[in-house]
């Protein structure tokens, strides 16, 4: 089957500035991109005025089960222009779990990938099996996470890996790489790998080294001890010699505003200069989304997270809690302390009578339902919640977000996470025609050309998808169509649950997979594998 777009306003992904030109697809691939294409063509779709571009690559949405549960799957990612995306991130995912572990991990990991619920997985083999098995209006790639390799191996136990437990840890890693994961992702800030040493991580991660797969980093703290988390994970990819992407770059804390972020720049760029292969991702946001447990300090925390919730769930825990996360602690970004609980917004909850608390922030809830200290309230919530609480936290500044979005190496994500929830991240629903809108066309903080390549060449060569991100001949047909007029992201703190507009057509394989505000029902995605195969 042959499709012709006509005279649209082309950028085809590489940075390149904008021409007018025809779109010829054919059979799932681009055939040509030139001038006045008069070839005949099964559909043409008149494109005059409207920008053309590739499909935009999201590499880093937390949407790992949401294909085998969501029956609307999709509708947030293609009214946004996203042909991929790429799960995994962050050390967190829905494999490798063995069954005596998933009880405790389906709640770990709630707030994150939403309700796990018989679709946790004892092998990446049997993921990959059902990801692929399910229909799919968009593609996806899959990233081996080691924070699930080591619940796997060893729970959530803060003790060192043994020589046994290493071994059984590499043969995970290797074995998603066998299936063909594009790289391999963990997250430094959560249990249990905030117990993870660097010789640890190192040692882990090495089979994607061999396999010439990209690591992408959760670090460790992202305000006062940014630089110092920064620094760590560049010694983890050098020392395993794995290309290193920094997840969500970002600097945290009010009194870091302005100076840390530059300084970490100035360490990423002496590792470049190095020749280390070291990148970053951001979204365009100044406020992040995350679980409550990661308000937990780690000298609160216990063996498993029923064991934390049990102990905040007694006065004891409570006043422990309260008076450890009232002081810095070396290793550890402290938000409350930080950015205080006046900045911290209650995103979701699991009980339906905790509910109305959505879009309110941690300080005035905790006063108005009569607490002498936030942290009392927000121990008391993670018990009573058995820690199913999402949060927002408004821990940046939009100058320190604006010049991470500058740098040549950094790449746009989402970080969507589908815990569900009255109020998510507006990222869910509008990072990337945020991203055009705000940073491109009204603040022009970047060249429009550059705002698309952050969001598919760029994104596409880092994971290795050779034929994705770019518009020419022989590449794959994941193709945008937008109306500069209208596009806009709807979705914002308060009323988060909100389609963008203005993405006016997406075709994924050369398929309509969305148009004029809804879903086809065409499921042309396929899963990516690293080799360039799709299942």
């Amino acid at each position: 089957m042959r499709t012709l777009i006509k005279g649209g306003r082309i950028i085809d992904g590489t940075g390149r500035a904008e021409r007018q030109r025809d779109v010829l697809i054919r059979d799932g691939s681009i055939e040509a991109v030139e001038p006045n294409i008069s070839a005949r063509a099964d559909e043409i779709v008149e494109a005059s005025g409207k920008i053309v571009c590739p499909g935009f690559v999201d590499m880093h949405r937390h949407c790992d089960v949401a294909p085998m549960r969501d029956g609307d799957f999709g509708m947030a990612e293609l009214s946004q222009g996203i042909t991929f995306a790429a799960v995994g991130n962050c050390g967190i995912a829905c494999a490798p779990i063995p069954e005596k572990m998933q009880d405790s991990y389906r709640s770990f990991s709630l707030p994150v990938l939403g309700d796990t619920d018989g679709c946790l997985y004892p092998t990446f083999e049997a993921y990959f099996s059902a990801l692929s098995a399910t229909p799919k209006p968009i593609h996806m790639g899959v990233m081996a996470a080691t924070g699930a390799v080591k619940v796997a191996v060893k729970g959530f136990s803060p003790s060192p890996y043994t020589p046994g437990e290493l071994q059984s840890a590499q043969a995970l890693v290797a074995s998603a790489m066998d299936q063909g994961a594009l790289g391999v992702t963990l997250g430094f800030m959560y249990q249990p790998e905030c117990y993870t040493t660097e010789r640890e991580q190192a040692a882990v991660i090495a089979p994607a080294a061999r396999a010439g797969r990209i690591l992408t980093t959760h670090i460790r703290g992202e305000g006062d001890s940014l630089v110092k988390s920064v620094d760590e994970v560049i010694r983890v990819a050098d020392t395993a010699g794995v290309p290193l992407q920094i997840s969500h770059f970002k600097c945290t804390g009010i009194r870091n505003w302005g100076r840390g972020i530059y300084e970490a720049m100035e360490h990423i760029e002496a590792a470049r200069a190095r020749g280390q292969k070291v990148t970053v991702d951001f979204y365009p946001y100044s406020g992040g989304s995350t679980t409550i447990f990661s308000l937990i300090p780690p000298d609160i925390l216990r063996d498993t997270n029923e064991e934390t919730l049990h102990y905040l769930s007694t006065k004891e825990g409570r006043e422990a809690f309260r008076l450890s996360v009232s002081r810095a602690h070396p290793d550890w970004d402290n938000m409350a302390l930080s950015i205080g609980w006046d900045r911290i917004l209650i995103a979701s909850t699991h009980h339906q009578e905790d509910r109305w608390m959505s879009g309110q922030d941690m300080e005035s809830l905790s006063r108005r339902l009569g607490y002498a200290h936030p942290a009392l309230f927000a121990a008391e919530l993670m018990a009573r919640e058995n820690g199913l609480v999402g949060i927002i936290v408004m821990s940046m500044d939009d100058h320190d977000v604006d010049a991470v979005a500058r740098l040549p190496y950094s790449v746009l994500i989402s970080d969507a996470l589908y815990g569900g929830g009255d109020n998510p991240h507006p990222r869910l629903y509008g990072a990337f025609p945020h991203f055009i809108r705000d940073f491109a066309l009204n603040r022009r903080i970047l060249p429009l050309e550059t705002a698309v390549m952050k969001m598919t060449m760029l994104p596409a060569r880092a994971l290795g998808l050779g034929k994705k991100g770019i518009l020419a001949p022989g590449m794959d047909a994941d193709v945008c169509i937008i109306n500069e007029s209208t596009l806009t992201d709807k979705a914002d703190y308060a009323r988060s649950r909100v389609l963008s507009q203005g993405v006016e057509r997406v075709l994924v394989a050369g398929k309509t997979a969305w148009k004029d505000g809804q879903m086809t029902g065409d499921m042309a995605g396929r899963v990516c594998l690293a080799d360039g195969k799709e299942i």
